[in-house]
């Protein structure tokens, strides 16, 4: 019975591993990729305004 005991934990972590696995390729591309990207695109565009407009404003003040 020890083998049983011994063998359990890596049975259960790989087990788990390969449902993460399928849960990551599941949920990539599909209907939500164009919003997903779409949010990602919004984002990097108000960062690099926001870069912009602080770059730009103390060469005005000056």
């Amino acid at each position: 019975m020890d083998y049983v005991s011994a063998l359990l934990p890596p049975v259960v972590m790989a087990v788990f591993f390969v449902g993460v696995i399928r849960v990551i390729v599941k949920t990539q591309g599909g209907a939500n990729k164009a919003k997903e990207d779409a949010a990602v695109d919004a984002a990097l565009t108000r960062v690099e305004g926001a870069r912009q407009a602080s770059a730009a404003g103390p060469k005005a003040d000056a």
